[in-house]
Protein backbone atom coordinates (compact mmCIF):
# COMPACT_ATOMS: atom_id res chain seq x y z
CA UNK A 1 0.00 0.00 0.00
CA UNK A 2 1.01 3.05 -1.13
CA UNK A 3 1.98 6.27 1.17
CA UNK A 4 -0.78 8.22 -0.58
CA UNK A 5 -3.16 5.49 -0.37
CA UNK A 6 -3.21 5.22 3.50
CA UNK A 7 -6.18 6.99 5.59
CA UNK A 8 -4.89 9.21 8.22
CA UNK A 9 -6.51 11.36 10.74
CA UNK A 10 -5.95 13.41 13.82
CA UNK A 11 -5.53 11.62 17.45
CA UNK A 12 -4.42 13.39 20.65
CA UNK A 13 -1.58 10.72 22.00
CA UNK A 14 -0.87 10.15 25.25
CA UNK A 15 2.72 9.54 25.25
CA UNK A 16 3.67 9.86 29.10
CA UNK A 17 1.23 9.45 32.20
CA UNK A 18 -0.09 13.47 33.13
CA UNK A 19 -3.03 15.26 31.16
CA UNK A 20 -1.41 16.54 28.32
CA UNK A 21 -1.44 14.70 24.83
CA UNK A 22 -0.05 15.43 21.47
CA UNK A 23 -1.95 15.75 18.49
CA UNK A 24 -0.62 14.45 15.55
CA UNK A 25 -1.57 13.16 11.95
CA UNK A 26 -1.50 9.10 12.41
CA UNK A 27 -2.47 6.41 10.10
CA UNK A 28 -5.79 4.59 11.11
CA UNK A 29 -5.43 1.76 13.62
CA UNK A 30 -6.61 -0.75 10.80
CA UNK A 31 -7.01 0.23 7.45
CA UNK A 32 -10.11 -0.73 5.16
CA UNK A 33 -8.39 -3.69 3.50
CA UNK A 34 -7.39 -4.99 7.08
CA UNK A 35 -10.97 -5.34 9.18
CA UNK A 36 -11.24 -8.60 10.45
CA UNK A 37 -14.83 -10.22 9.92
CA UNK A 38 -17.39 -8.18 12.48
CA UNK A 39 -14.93 -5.22 12.63
CA UNK A 40 -15.68 -1.48 10.97
CA UNK A 41 -13.86 1.93 10.49
CA UNK A 42 -15.77 4.26 11.85
CA UNK A 43 -14.49 8.25 10.99
CA UNK A 44 -16.02 10.64 13.93
CA UNK A 45 -17.17 13.82 13.59
CA UNK A 46 -17.35 14.38 17.86
CA UNK A 47 -16.11 12.75 20.88
CA UNK A 48 -16.84 13.58 24.46
CA UNK A 49 -14.75 14.12 27.93
CA UNK A 50 -15.59 12.15 30.15
CA UNK A 51 -13.64 12.65 34.12
CA UNK A 52 -12.77 8.73 33.56
CA UNK A 53 -10.35 10.42 30.75
CA UNK A 54 -8.66 12.14 33.61
CA UNK A 55 -8.68 9.06 35.76
CA UNK A 56 -7.23 7.12 33.14
CA UNK A 57 -4.26 9.49 31.82
CA UNK A 58 -3.41 10.31 35.43
CA UNK A 59 -2.93 6.69 36.41
CA UNK A 60 -5.20 6.39 38.79
CA UNK A 61 -7.33 3.18 37.26
CA UNK A 62 -3.55 1.00 36.19
CA UNK A 63 -0.61 2.47 34.59
CA UNK A 64 -1.77 3.35 31.19
CA UNK A 65 0.34 1.33 28.19
CA UNK A 66 1.75 4.25 26.11
CA UNK A 67 1.46 5.36 23.75
CA UNK A 68 -2.02 5.51 23.49
CA UNK A 69 -5.61 7.68 22.83
CA UNK A 70 -7.81 7.82 25.23
CA UNK A 71 -12.04 8.88 25.10
CA UNK A 72 -14.93 6.34 24.99
CA UNK A 73 -17.69 8.38 23.61
CA UNK A 74 -18.05 9.77 19.78
CA UNK A 75 -20.51 9.83 16.82
CA UNK A 76 -19.56 9.21 13.30
CA UNK A 77 -20.33 7.32 9.88
CA UNK A 78 -19.09 3.73 9.19
CA UNK A 79 -16.73 4.20 6.35
CA UNK A 80 -15.62 0.21 6.09
CA UNK A 81 -16.67 -3.20 7.32
CA UNK A 82 -14.78 -5.96 7.20
CA UNK A 83 -15.73 -8.91 4.56
CA UNK A 84 -17.34 -11.55 5.28
CA UNK A 85 -19.03 -9.68 8.25
CA UNK A 86 -22.60 -11.77 7.79
CA UNK A 87 -24.34 -11.20 10.75
CA UNK A 88 -23.55 -7.05 10.65
CA UNK A 89 -26.85 -5.34 11.30
CA UNK A 90 -25.10 -1.88 9.82
CA UNK A 91 -24.06 -0.83 6.12
CA UNK A 92 -21.65 1.93 4.83
CA UNK A 93 -22.92 5.24 5.57
CA UNK A 94 -24.67 4.59 8.73
CA UNK A 95 -24.13 6.62 11.87
CA UNK A 96 -23.30 5.42 14.43
CA UNK A 97 -21.97 5.93 18.51
CA UNK A 98 -18.81 5.09 19.65
CA UNK A 99 -18.94 3.35 23.62
CA UNK A 100 -17.06 2.16 26.17
CA UNK A 101 -18.21 -1.14 25.35
CA UNK A 102 -15.39 -2.90 23.08
CA UNK A 103 -16.14 -6.26 23.39
CA UNK A 104 -17.27 -8.78 25.81
CA UNK A 105 -17.26 -12.48 26.21
CA UNK A 106 -21.60 -12.76 25.22
CA UNK A 107 -21.42 -16.18 27.05
CA UNK A 108 -21.16 -15.54 31.09
CA UNK A 109 -24.31 -15.37 32.48
CA UNK A 110 -23.45 -11.90 33.14
CA UNK A 111 -23.81 -11.23 28.94
CA UNK A 112 -26.87 -13.45 28.58
CA UNK A 113 -28.62 -11.60 31.19
CA UNK A 114 -28.44 -8.56 29.67
CA UNK A 115 -25.74 -6.88 31.90
CA UNK A 116 -22.50 -7.21 29.68
CA UNK A 117 -21.21 -3.77 31.09
CA UNK A 118 -19.75 -6.33 33.71
CA UNK A 119 -18.62 -9.04 31.85
CA UNK A 120 -14.88 -10.71 33.14
CA UNK A 121 -13.69 -10.58 29.76
CA UNK A 122 -14.79 -6.78 29.13
CA UNK A 123 -12.67 -4.80 26.88
CA UNK A 124 -12.43 -1.08 26.56
CA UNK A 125 -12.44 1.41 24.05
CA UNK A 126 -10.41 4.26 25.39
CA UNK A 127 -8.49 2.39 27.68
CA UNK A 128 -7.46 -1.29 26.24
CA UNK A 129 -7.82 -0.24 22.61
CA UNK A 130 -7.32 3.53 21.30
CA UNK A 131 -10.39 5.39 21.61
CA UNK A 132 -12.22 8.32 20.79
CA UNK A 133 -10.24 11.28 20.91
CA UNK A 134 -8.58 9.18 17.43
CA UNK A 135 -10.63 10.71 14.26
CA UNK A 136 -10.69 7.24 13.62
CA UNK A 137 -11.89 4.62 15.27
CA UNK A 138 -12.13 0.60 15.16
CA UNK A 139 -14.86 -0.91 16.37
CA UNK A 140 -16.94 -4.51 16.54
CA UNK A 141 -19.93 -4.14 14.56
CA UNK A 142 -22.16 -5.78 17.66
CA UNK A 143 -20.95 -2.80 20.18
CA UNK A 144 -21.57 -0.03 18.09
CA UNK A 145 -24.94 1.54 18.62
CA UNK A 146 -27.18 3.12 16.25
CA UNK A 147 -28.41 6.64 16.39
CA UNK A 148 -31.88 7.85 16.33
CA UNK A 149 -32.02 9.85 12.09
CA UNK A 150 -33.68 12.48 14.35
CA UNK A 151 -30.87 13.12 16.83
CA UNK A 152 -28.20 15.52 15.64
CA UNK A 153 -24.76 13.80 16.35
CA UNK A 154 -23.55 16.48 19.23
CA UNK A 155 -26.41 15.82 21.07
CA UNK A 156 -26.60 12.43 20.53
CA UNK A 157 -22.86 12.02 22.25
CA UNK A 158 -22.84 13.10 25.49
CA UNK A 159 -25.71 10.34 25.94
CA UNK A 160 -23.32 7.52 24.80
CA UNK A 161 -21.47 7.69 27.77
CA UNK A 162 -22.55 10.39 30.54
CA UNK A 163 -26.56 9.75 29.54
CA UNK A 164 -26.37 6.13 29.45
CA UNK A 165 -24.88 5.69 33.15
CA UNK A 166 -26.61 7.86 34.84
CA UNK A 167 -29.73 6.20 33.36
CA UNK A 168 -28.79 2.82 33.80
CA UNK A 169 -28.36 3.64 37.91
CA UNK A 170 -31.44 5.53 37.73
CA UNK A 171 -32.92 2.34 36.29
CA UNK A 172 -31.94 0.32 38.29
CA UNK A 173 -32.03 2.28 41.46
CA UNK A 174 -35.85 0.94 42.74
CA UNK A 175 -36.97 4.24 42.60
CA UNK A 176 -40.94 4.80 42.50
CA UNK A 177 -43.03 8.12 40.95
CA UNK A 178 -42.44 10.92 43.51
CA UNK A 179 -39.29 9.60 44.90
CA UNK A 180 -36.83 12.15 46.11
CA UNK A 181 -33.54 12.04 44.40
CA UNK A 182 -30.52 13.92 45.43
CA UNK A 183 -27.86 14.54 42.39
CA UNK A 184 -24.20 15.53 43.57
CA UNK A 185 -22.32 17.25 40.89
CA UNK A 186 -25.50 18.01 39.20
CA UNK A 187 -24.59 21.22 36.89
CA UNK A 188 -21.76 18.73 35.50
CA UNK A 189 -21.43 16.56 32.51
CA UNK A 190 -23.28 13.25 34.48
CA UNK A 191 -25.59 15.27 36.99
CA UNK A 192 -27.31 17.87 34.40
CA UNK A 193 -28.19 14.37 32.93
CA UNK A 194 -29.43 12.74 35.75
CA UNK A 195 -31.80 15.16 36.63
CA UNK A 196 -33.30 15.13 33.20
CA UNK A 197 -33.67 11.41 33.34
CA UNK A 198 -34.69 11.59 36.72
CA UNK A 199 -37.56 14.34 35.86
CA UNK A 200 -38.66 11.68 33.10
CA UNK A 201 -38.99 8.56 35.35
CA UNK A 202 -41.18 10.54 37.56
CA UNK A 203 -38.29 11.50 40.33
CA UNK A 204 -38.55 14.93 42.13
CA UNK A 205 -34.99 16.26 42.12
CA UNK A 206 -32.87 18.02 44.41
CA UNK A 207 -29.79 19.54 42.66
CA UNK A 208 -26.01 19.81 44.82
CA UNK A 209 -23.29 21.80 43.60
CA UNK A 210 -22.35 25.32 43.36
CA UNK A 211 -22.35 28.67 41.47
CA UNK A 212 -24.94 30.87 40.19
CA UNK A 213 -24.89 29.34 36.04
CA UNK A 214 -24.92 25.56 37.61
CA UNK A 215 -28.09 27.01 39.67
CA UNK A 216 -29.86 28.21 36.86
CA UNK A 217 -29.00 25.14 34.51
CA UNK A 218 -29.77 22.51 37.39
CA UNK A 219 -33.77 24.94 38.33
CA UNK A 220 -33.97 24.95 34.17
CA UNK A 221 -33.72 21.41 33.76
CA UNK A 222 -36.24 20.30 36.43
CA UNK A 223 -34.95 20.26 39.91
CA UNK A 224 -37.38 21.10 42.58
CA UNK A 225 -34.61 22.03 44.88
CA UNK A 226 -31.00 23.46 44.71
CA UNK A 227 -28.48 23.57 47.32
CA UNK A 228 -25.07 25.16 47.30
CA UNK A 229 -22.45 23.00 49.26
CA UNK A 230 -20.20 25.87 49.16
CA UNK A 231 -22.79 28.16 50.94
CA UNK A 232 -24.52 25.92 52.97
CA UNK A 233 -23.35 25.76 56.59
CA UNK A 234 -24.94 22.33 56.85
CA UNK A 235 -25.18 20.21 53.55
CA UNK A 236 -26.42 16.96 54.97
CA UNK A 237 -29.90 18.95 57.26
CA UNK A 238 -30.55 21.06 54.33
CA UNK A 239 -31.09 18.04 52.04
CA UNK A 240 -32.93 16.50 54.34
CA UNK A 241 -34.92 19.50 54.93
CA UNK A 242 -35.88 19.58 51.22
CA UNK A 243 -37.32 16.01 50.86
CA UNK A 244 -40.07 16.46 53.63
CA UNK A 245 -37.40 16.61 56.23
CA UNK A 246 -36.86 12.60 56.46
CA UNK A 247 -34.00 12.85 53.69
CA UNK A 248 -34.13 11.69 49.76
CA UNK A 249 -35.14 7.82 48.70
CA UNK A 250 -32.07 8.00 46.60
CA UNK A 251 -28.66 9.82 45.95
CA UNK A 252 -26.76 9.49 42.63
CA UNK A 253 -22.86 10.57 43.53
CA UNK A 254 -21.70 12.14 39.74
CA UNK A 255 -18.88 13.65 40.85
CA UNK A 256 -15.26 12.01 41.69
CA UNK A 257 -14.99 13.88 45.33
CA UNK A 258 -15.10 12.21 48.96
CA UNK A 259 -17.49 14.68 50.75
CA UNK A 260 -20.78 13.53 48.53
CA UNK A 261 -20.65 9.84 49.58
CA UNK A 262 -20.14 10.83 53.15
CA UNK A 263 -22.54 13.21 53.36
CA UNK A 264 -25.13 10.67 51.26
CA UNK A 265 -24.98 8.22 53.99
CA UNK A 266 -25.79 10.50 56.89
CA UNK A 267 -29.17 12.37 54.87
CA UNK A 268 -30.31 9.24 52.86
CA UNK A 269 -33.91 8.39 54.95
CA UNK A 270 -33.89 4.38 55.90
CA UNK A 271 -33.95 2.33 53.21
CA UNK A 272 -32.48 4.46 51.24
CA UNK A 273 -30.16 3.59 47.52
CA UNK A 274 -26.90 5.28 47.40
CA UNK A 275 -25.81 4.95 43.98
CA UNK A 276 -22.11 4.89 43.15
CA UNK A 277 -21.72 6.52 39.73
CA UNK A 278 -18.69 8.98 40.32
CA UNK A 279 -15.03 7.48 40.65
CA UNK A 280 -12.68 9.44 43.45
CA UNK A 281 -9.20 8.87 43.26
CA UNK A 282 -7.77 6.55 46.22
CA UNK A 283 -9.77 4.97 48.91
CA UNK A 284 -13.05 6.56 50.60
CA UNK A 285 -11.58 7.31 53.88
CA UNK A 286 -14.19 8.17 56.94
CA UNK A 287 -17.26 6.17 55.21
CA UNK A 288 -19.01 4.47 58.53
CA UNK A 289 -20.71 1.40 57.93
CA UNK A 290 -22.87 1.81 61.20
CA UNK A 291 -25.25 4.34 58.80
CA UNK A 292 -26.04 1.50 56.18
CA UNK A 293 -26.50 -1.28 58.92
CA UNK A 294 -28.59 0.43 61.28
CA UNK A 295 -30.92 2.59 58.63
CA UNK A 296 -30.83 -0.32 55.99
CA UNK A 297 -29.34 1.69 53.52
CA UNK A 298 -27.66 0.00 49.87
CA UNK A 299 -24.70 1.11 48.14
CA UNK A 300 -24.76 0.03 44.59
CA UNK A 301 -22.63 0.97 42.24
CA UNK A 302 -23.05 1.18 38.18
CA UNK A 303 -21.02 1.63 35.28
CA UNK A 304 -22.28 2.83 31.83
CA UNK A 305 -24.87 0.99 30.84
CA UNK A 306 -25.84 -2.04 28.58
CA UNK A 307 -25.87 -2.31 25.10
CA UNK A 308 -29.74 -1.85 25.39
CA UNK A 309 -29.94 0.51 28.39
CA UNK A 310 -28.00 3.04 25.72
CA UNK A 311 -30.19 2.64 23.09
CA UNK A 312 -32.96 3.11 25.62
CA UNK A 313 -31.22 6.78 26.67
CA UNK A 314 -30.79 7.53 23.30
CA UNK A 315 -34.52 7.05 22.62
CA UNK A 316 -35.30 9.55 25.51
CA UNK A 317 -33.40 11.50 24.13
CA UNK A 318 -34.63 11.36 20.84
CA UNK A 319 -38.05 11.97 22.07
CA UNK A 320 -37.31 15.23 23.67
CA UNK A 321 -37.07 14.13 27.53
CA UNK A 322 -33.55 14.61 27.85
CA UNK A 323 -31.54 17.19 26.07
CA UNK A 324 -27.64 17.77 26.91
CA UNK A 325 -26.09 20.94 27.63
CA UNK A 326 -22.69 20.75 25.94
CA UNK A 327 -20.03 22.73 24.66
CA UNK A 328 -18.29 22.32 21.72
CA UNK A 329 -14.59 22.85 21.53
CA UNK A 330 -11.98 22.07 18.26
CA UNK A 331 -10.53 18.70 18.74
CA UNK A 332 -6.90 20.77 18.81
CA UNK A 333 -7.99 22.18 22.21
CA UNK A 334 -8.34 19.50 23.95
CA UNK A 335 -5.35 19.92 26.33
CA UNK A 336 -7.12 22.99 27.92
CA UNK A 337 -10.66 21.26 28.04
CA UNK A 338 -8.72 18.28 30.06
CA UNK A 339 -7.24 21.13 32.39
CA UNK A 340 -10.26 22.50 32.39
CA UNK A 341 -12.03 19.71 33.28
CA UNK A 342 -9.70 18.91 36.01
CA UNK A 343 -10.27 21.98 37.78
CA UNK A 344 -14.29 21.53 37.71
CA UNK A 345 -14.54 24.56 35.56
CA UNK A 346 -16.77 22.94 33.38
CA UNK A 347 -20.63 23.43 32.87
CA UNK A 348 -22.59 20.23 31.17
CA UNK A 349 -20.37 18.24 28.87
CA UNK A 350 -17.77 19.45 26.10
CA UNK A 351 -17.22 17.45 23.05
CA UNK A 352 -14.51 17.64 20.31
CA UNK A 353 -15.37 18.68 16.94
CA UNK A 354 -13.12 17.19 14.13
Amino acid sequence: MSSSSILSGRAAIIREVGLKTVIETVPAQKQPSELLPGECLVKLEYSGVCHSDLHFMLGEFAPPSLPTVGGHEGVGHIIAIGEQSDRCRFRVGDKVGITLLGSTCMQCELCLSGKEQYCAKFKTLGFEAWGTFSEYVVAHTDYVVPIPANLPSPVATPVLCAGATVYSALKNSMSSVGDWLAVSGAGGGLGHLAIQYGVAMGLRVIAIDTGEEKKNLCLSLGAEQWIDYKESSDVIADVRAAAGGVGPHVALIAIGSHAPYLQASLYLRPMGRLLCVGLPSGPLNGLLLTPFAVRGIKLIGSVLGSRKEIVEALDLAARGKVTPHFEVRPHAEINDVLERMHKGLLVGRVLLKY
